[in-house]
């Protein structure tokens, strides 16, 4: 076509009324890449050869000044590497994680997973590739977890990762209890810890387990961190501690000791905690400021038998918050938190057939999502934490989808999950099964207290499981059969009420406590079992659980 049949063609369409038709091809951007990733693994057109470790990868400037600010402003900036056809990194990235990131730029499309989202993420925001770093970023999100939310809290400290950082705080003071003994933990640089430490949010029941997880952190590396334990002893609320402690403990402290700015700090505490004993007026420094614990409870249920709703109570605010409502409304199902999570295990659905279908709440996100279902379908079972795994144990099983659903024999099996792993397995069964028992777990082992038999008779045993003998064993009785009770951890200070106003008893083993119902019309409660089945009669009332 010449120029001159052109511009006739134009005059004779201006005569008259110009018809105008768009077309745009949907697919042209993808065919656009596609050829160019085509070209790219050719080696054709290519102007400029990236280098990590020892291997190159051919590109097209052009391709990756349009995705990356980084390269835009290296190859349009004047400088060297603007010149240069061939840009080293060294050992500054990792060759597969720049082939992800080409890869990314070529395709729109990468692959993410927990062996590379970390990597990806440190890349993305070195060679500012957005998309990636915050792609990488929700991809860590979703899968943070107690055990790994100290790495999670550098790393998005380090990459300006707003929302992780912010998720992975939170978690880290819902967890100190169990992450300060952990290797983590102990390698924190100083100010993230002294950060963690000095947080009102800290969520801690004994002050004594922060000031022994700053030592421990000390000991790990001595000779470097022996001269920040003023700055430390400070950030821990001294005047919290057992009198008996802070004098015995910390004031005949070998690392205290040592240090004379630290005897003095410690020092100081002793006065004010001696001020606290002695009603000696108002109390106003840092070390006796006790810590905003910031727990929660949840509430399970609705208005009908079915469980449907789910609702926090906030005691800050004094306020009941309904939140997110459970995706599959059920009945008879057990619930267990473990760290942020709350898992809901089995039950019977609208169809009233037994499920094994799993429910995960997430009261960061406050969202829900399914988890591995259960290897035998259940209800009326119980659940409960172990060494951050959960165990459900006995309870029915029946037909799916058979109405109505006739319960069977109380469940023997017993099932553990693995919420790294998602994955279930069978452990030892129960001596006897059970259904609608008190299910705890504490000090490393996993007790039954109760429940209905196979011959629907209440029962009396407290059943007792090992898991490192996969063993259970009976270990002692209840005062009397019991079921549809709970169970929880006491702490060895538990407050007793007045015998007059109480309407329970305990069954204390090992610092366990079940919880049941005295009769109404008693005024007297029976032998309680205490250290393993020996009997002790109360003096007055019953223990607060």
């Amino acid at each position: 076509m010449s120029v001159s049949s052109h511009e006739n063609r134009k005059s004779r369409s201006s005569s008259g009324s110009m018809n105008i038709q768009l077309f745009h091809k949907p697919g042209h951007a993808d065919s656009l890449l596609t050829h160019l990733n085509l070209l790219r693994k050719r080696h054709l057109f290519t102007d400029v050869v990236l280098r990590a470790g020892n291997q190159a990868f051919h590109c097209h400037r052009a391709v990756l000044a349009s995705c990356s600010r980084y390269f835009d402003a290296m190859f349009s900036g004047g400088l060297k590497e603007s010149r240069d056809a061939e840009v080293n990194f060294h050992d500054s990235l990792h060759p597969e994680v720049l082939e992800l990131l080409l890869d990314y730029a070529y395709s729109a499309r990468v692959l993410i997973n927990e062996e590379n989202a970390e990597s990806l993420l440190e890349a993305g925001d070195m060679l500012q590739f957005q998309d990636i770093r915050d792609a990488s970023a929700d991809f860590l999100e979703k899968n943070l977890y107690p055990g790994n939310c100290l790495n999670m809290l550098l790393l998005s400290d380090a990459h300006c990762c707003e929302r992780l950082l912010e998720l992975s705080w939170r978690m880290a003071l819902a967890n100190f209890t169990s992450l300060c003994k952990t290797e983590d933990f102990l390698r924190l640089p100083k100010d993230k810890l002294l950060e963690l430490v000095e947080s009102e949010e800290l969520e801690v029941e004994d002050e004594t387990l922060v000031y022994e997880a700053v030592i421990g952190w000390i000991r790990y590396d001595l000779p470097r961190r022996h001269e920040v334990l003023p700055e430390l002893l400070r950030s821990v609320r001294l005047a919290l501690l057992p009198e008996s402690y802070l004098r015995k403990q910390v004031a005949c402290e070998k690392l205290v000791t040592s240090h004379k700015l630290g005897e003095e700090i410690v020092a100081d505490a002793v006065r004010c905690k001696m001020k606290i004993l002695q009603n000696d007026g108002l109390v106003t420094g840092c070390c006796a400021r006790p810590r905003k614990v910031s727990q929660a409870l949840l509430l399970l249920g609705g208005q009908t038998f079915m469980c449907d709703k789910i609702y926090m109570l906030d005691h800050k605010t004094r306020e009941i918050i309904p939140r997110a409502d459970i995706p599959s409304p059920r009945k008879e199902c057990s619930a267990c938190a473990i760290g942020c999570k709350v898992y809901i295990t089995g039950g019977k659905g609208s169809e009233n057939g037994a499920s094994k279908d799993v429910w995960v709440y997430d009261t960061l996100h406050d969202e829900w999502a399914k988890a591995a279902p259960m290897l035998v379908a259940r209800f009326g079972h119980g659940s409960a934490e172990l060494d951050n795994c959960l165990y459900v144990v006995g309870g029915h099983t029946a037909g799916s989808g058979a109405f109505p659903a006739s319960p069977s024999v109380s469940l023997k099996q017993v099932e553990h999950y693995d919420p790294q792993l998602d994955k279930w397995s069978l452990v030892a069964p129960l001596r006897e099964g059970v259904s609608n028992a008190a299910v705890v777990g504490a000090k490393m082992k996993l007790f039954v207290f109760g429940g209905t038999s196979a011959n629907q008779e209440k029962l009396p045993k407290v059943q007792c499981f090992d898991p490192c003998q996969n063993r259970w064993t009976v270990p002692a009785s209840c005062p009397q059969p019991w079921r549809y009770t709970a169970a929880a951890e006491a702490s060895p200070a538990a407050a007793a009420p007045p015998a007059a106003t109480a309407n329970a008893f305990t069954a204390r083993i090992g610092g366990i406590q079940a919880l049941g119902r005295r009769h109404p019309g008693s005024s007297r409660l029976p032998p309680e079992p205490t250290a393993l089945g020996t009997p002790r009669r109360r003096e007055a009332g019953a223990d607060a659980a």
